[in-house]
């Protein structure tokens, strides 16, 4: 392996933690013109009530709507547009973050704003009106998209009614029900300086970093912030009873998707399990990839993808087809899954997607934001930042054993889900494939 250079090795996370325990991780990266902040948030729609689901993504977009500082709606956006920078937030089922990104030289201006925004917003009742309407919105588009809803369908049928089968964004009647006094309690539960980690990267010093959190975010908490937020329930392990749903619609290809439940983001397969879907589906060179577009000519689009959360996960399979090629690309599917755990992955073959998920990773890396979340994410996640050179070498080590010992724990009958939307009606010839499904 290449030896790193000073000015590579340099670019390492530092971790501060204020003395009311919110934490600040800095990445200095010297070269870059940007600095990019992010507040991540231990909270997401897996720790939410189902009459009010959708809950954290309702006050994502709240804290954008307005503070005591700046009380025009438009007023946080523009202070970092202003400034030639860009602004947003995303909210998932366990953390939601908020970040910006400015020329280096407003680090200052960037960190107040960000702070202000995330502390004190006005939660006015027109702006939470306004927004329903934007939310709502947003909910029917993402129902109107079908390669969102056939992954709205994997996961209800992966996970059923638990939280982690529940929308991000809820549904019309939850946000239908949130109020303000919601938005406000899930701010006091959720949004304390213990469950918060402040992540900046790019052309920043630790020290003026660590000063401007202090001055920003270090007091001011309201009563009660110093206690840890509440727990989350754990995730169910069965499978739901109906592991196929099939919605109907007048299009002109189905949208089709499978998943197999896995393990939890820190599972000592993690590295396996990413190897294992390089060689499955993530790329032009994947299996999947030749053999049911190259090969067959079924789908202009497939892959698959790996998720994982803090104690759950499942490996997911998409893919573009037509109506009358759903069922064979579902049979193409389960073979090559089924080869994972039979057959030993080529040391050539290994070698390939070693190489690309490696380069690939490295490559990720290239912008001061991809640290800067990169950082932030796994701080609040994981309670620690693994080193990129930690992470390579975990990719390194995978065999192809381990890749076939990961395949076997995963591929395994009772462990399958599938969803369609678009013209297909013959729910039931794919409900008996998935419940008749076994590798063995």
């Amino acid at each position: 392996m290449p030896k790193l250079t000073d000015n590579q090795a340099s670019v390492e996370p530092t971790i501060d933690a204020l003395d009311n325990r919110l934490r600040v991780v800095v990445t200095a990266i010297p070269h870059s013109q940007a600095a990019v902040l992010a507040a991540y948030v231990g909270v997401g729609s897996r720790d939410e009530a189902r009459e009010t689901l959708g809950l954290s993504h309702y006050l994502e977009h709240m804290l954008f709507k307005g503070t005591a500082s700046r009380p025009e709606p438009t007023a946080i956006s523009a202070a970092i547009e202003g400034a030639g920078g860009s602004l947003n937030a995303f909210t998932s089922r366990e953390l939601t973050s908020y970040w910006n990104r400015v020329p280096f030289d407003r680090l200052p201006l960037a960190m107040d704003v960000l702070a202000d925004s995330v502390r004190h917003s006005l939660l006015a009742e027109q702006e939470i009106e306004r927004e329903r309407t934007v939310i709502c919105s947003e909910i029917r588009r993402a129902h109107d998209q079908p390669g969102q809803r056939v992954g709205q369908l994997l996961t209800q049928v992966t996970y059923g009614d638990q939280p982690l089968g529940w929308e991000i964004a809820g549904d019309l009647e939850s946000v239908g029900a949130v109020t303000r006094e919601h938005l406000a309690e899930h701010i006091e539960t959720f949004y304390r300086p213990a469950n918060i980690v402040l992540s900046v990267a790019g052309n920043v010093e630790r020290e003026e970093v660590v000063e401007l959190a202090e001055r920003h975010w270090g007091d001011g908490w309201p009563e009660g912030a110093a206690e840890a937020p509440p727990g989350r329930s754990a995730a169910l392990d069965a499978m739901p009873d109906n592991p196929a749903q099939v919605e109907v619609r007048d299009l002109e290809q189905c949208s089709l998707a499978l998943a197999l439940k896995s393990f939890h983001r820190l599972d000592p397969d993690r590295y396996a399990m990413t190897l294992l879907n390089e060689v499955l589906g993530g790329g032009m060179s994947s299996r999947l990839f030749t053999e049911i577009r190259e090969k067959r000519g079924l789908a202009y689009s497939v892959g698959s993808h790996p998720t994982a959360f803090d104690d759950a996960g499942h490996l997911s399979i998409m893919a573009g087809v037509t109506a009358e090629h759903v069922l064979e690309t579902v049979d193409v599917a389960l073979d090559e899954l089924c080869k994972l755990t039979t057959e030993a992955v080529e040391a050539d073959e290994l070698e390939r997607v070693r190489e690309h998920v490696v380069g690939s990773f490295r490559l990720g890396l290239d912008a001061a934001a991809s640290w800067c979340h990169r950082a932030g994410g796994m701080l609040l996640s994981n309670g620690f930042i693994e080193p990129v050179e930690e992470t390579i070498a975990g990719y390194e080590a995978v065999t192809a054993a381990a890749i076939q010992r990961v395949a076997q724990r995963v591929v395994r009958e009772g462990n399958l889900a599938g969803a369609v939307v678009g013209p297909f009606d013959r729910q039931d010839e794919l409900l008996e494939r998935i419940d008749g499904f076994n590798p063995n």
